[in-house]
C-alpha cells in the first residue's frame, strides 16, 4: 500500500462561541473558505489537481449544511470540477476526515486531498438544544439510554476515583500550558488570521483561553452536571444519574465534578490538512512533513460514551506495528478533563507527553474541526522539538473514539 504524506496544515484562530466572539460574524463557509486559499498558497498546489475536499462537521443542517465542504470549496474560488464530502464522527469528524483522504490516496485512487472541518459553535442556535444522541427513538432508547455527554463524562470521574482536585488540577494545567504555547508563539505556523470582506483582520490568535486560571479559582465553580443529571429524559421514569446507576451499579452516586472551567471550550473555528501521494509529491515539488502511518476507529459503550479513545490508540498502534512508548508527542482531546486523566492511566502514559500546549479545555473544541487542528499542532512541535512520531485520539458522541498516528518525514 502506497504512503499517504502530510504537506502541511492550517487552522484559523478559536473564536470565543457565543454571539460577541470575534468569529461569530463569520460565515462557516467562508472560514474554511480561508483555510483552503491558504493552505493552497503555502504548498503551492493549483485546486485544479484536489481529486476531494473531505470535510469533518457536527452539526449538518443550517449555516453548517447543504455538504458544506463542496460549497466551501466553491467559496474559496476553487474549480467547480473539485468536489467535496462533508461527514460526521462527531467530535472525531476532523480526524476522521483525515483518515478518509488517506485512505484514498494509499488505495491509489487519488493523488491530492484536502481534508479538515469546521463548526461555528456560536451560530448552532435551537438545533443543538438535544441533550441526547438517540435521534428521539424510543426502540433506540429502550435499547440504549444515552445520557447528556456531561453527565457521562461524571460517570467516568465516579468510577475512576476522580476527585474534583483532579479535574481541576489538570484543567488549571492545561490553561498555563497553553499560555506558554502561545507566548513563545508555538502556534504562529499554523495559524492563519481570519480576515473580513476589506481584508482587516478579524482574529489572529486564540480567543479562548484564560491565562492565570488556578485550581484555586477553579474550585469556586458549581458543577454544571448535576441538574442535568437529577433531570428524566422524555419517556422515562428515571434520572440520568440513574440511568448511568443502572448500566453501572458499582458506581454508587454520581459524583458531578465537571464544570466550564475543567470541560472543552465553545468555540467557533476550521482547519484544512494537505495529504497527497508520494507520486504526486515528487512530481510537483513538494516537500512533506510527515507521513500518515495508521489511522483507526473504534466503538465502545454508549452510556459512557466517552472512554473509547484508550482503545482506539491501542488499535491504531497494533496496525502499526508499535506501542505506546514509541509515540513521542500525544494529542489527547481535552473533552472533559476525566477523559485525557482515564487515557493516560490506561495506557500508562506520562503527562509530560501529552497535550504539551494545552488542550480543549483552555483552547476550546470546535466539534468538527478539532481533529485536524490536533494533528497540525502536534506535527509543529513534533518539528519544534525535532522528535519523530506523534499519535492524536479523540472521544466521541454516541461511544466511539478515532486515533491516527504521523511520522516525520
Amino acid at each position: 500500500m502506497a504512503d499517504a504524506w502530510i504537506l502541511d496544515a492550517v487552522r484559523t484562530p478559536r473564536g470565543r462561541g457565543r454571539p460577541t466572539g470575534a468569529l461569530h460574524g463569520v460565515h462557516p463557509q467562508e472560514l474554511l473558505a480561508q483555510c483552503l486559499r491558504a493552505v493552497a498558497e503555502r504548498v503551492g498546489f493549483d485546486p485544479v489537481d484536489v481529486d476531494d475536499v473531505v470535510a469533518g462537521n457536527g452539526m449538518l443542517s443550517g449555516d453548517h449544511g447543504d455538504c458544506i465542504a463542496r460549497l466551501s470549496a466553491l467559496l474559496a474560488g476553487w474549480p467547480r470540477t473539485v468536489p467535496g464530502m462533508t461527514l460526521n464522527r462527531f467530535c472525531g469528524s476532523g480526524l476522521q476526515a483525515v483518515t478518509v483522504a488517506a485512505a484514498g490516496v494509499r488505495g491509489g485512487g487519488q493523488n491530492l486531498v484536502v481534508a479538515g472541518g469546521v463548526e461555528s459553535m456560536s451560530r448552532w442556535g435551537l438545533a443543538a438544544g438535544s441533550v441526547t444522541i438517540d435521534g428521539h427513538n424510543p426502540a433506540f432508547r429502550e435499547r440504549y439510554a444515552t445520557v447528556p455527554q456531561g453527565v457521562s463524562a461524571d460517570l467516568i470521574a465516579t468510577l475512576e476515583g476522580f476527585g474534583r482536585r483532579d479535574v481541576d488540577a489538570f484543567a488549571a494545567e492545561s490553561q498555563r500550558r497553553a499560555a506558554q504555547a502561545i507566548g513563545e508563539g508555538r502556534f504562529e505556523r499554523g495559524i492563519i488570521p481570519v480576515t473580513g470582506p476589506g481584508g482587516e483582520v478579524l482574529l489572529a490568535r486564540d480567543e479562548h483561553p484564560r491565562p492565570g486560571t488556578t485550581a484555586e479559582g477553579l474550585a469556586g465553580l458549581r458543577p454544571a452536571f448535576a441538574e442535568m443529571g437529577a433531570a428524566r429524559p422524555e419517556g422515562d421514569a428515571r434520572s440520568y444519574d440513574e440511568l448511568c446507576q443502572a448500566r453501572y451499579p458499582q458506581a454508587g452516586p454520581i459524583s458531578h465534578v465537571h464544570h466550564a472551567g475543567n470541560s472543552s471550550g465553545v468555540v467557533d473555528g476550521a482547519a484544512a490538512v494537505v495529504v497527497a501521494s508520494e507520486g504526486w509529491a515528487r512530481a510537483n515539488g513538494a516537500a512533506p512533513r510527515a507521513r500518515v502511518r495508521a489511522t483507526a476507529a473504534v466503538g465502545s459503550e454508549p452510556v459512557i460514551m466517552l472512554t473509547a479513545p484508550g482503545p482506539a490508540a491501542e488499535r491504531c498502534l497494533a496496525l502499526a506495528g508499535m506501542s505506546a512508548a514509541d509515540i513521542d508527542l500525544w494529542e489527547i482531546n481535552e473533552a472533559f478533563a476525566a477523559v485525557p486523566l482515564k487515557t493516560m492511566r490506561d495506557l500508562g502514559l506520562d503527562h509530560d507527553k501529552v497535550n504539551v500546549n494545552g488542550g480543549a479545555i483552555a483552547l476550546g473544541h470546535p466539534i468538527g474541526a478539532t481533529g485536524a487542528m490536533l494533528l497540525g499542532t502536534l506535527l509543529d512541535e513534533l518539528e519544534r522539538r525535532d522528535l519523530a512520531t506523534g499519535l492524536v485520539t479523540i472521544c466521541t458522541g454516541g461511544g466511539m473514539g478515532t486515533a491516527a498516528i504521523v511520522e516525520r518525514l
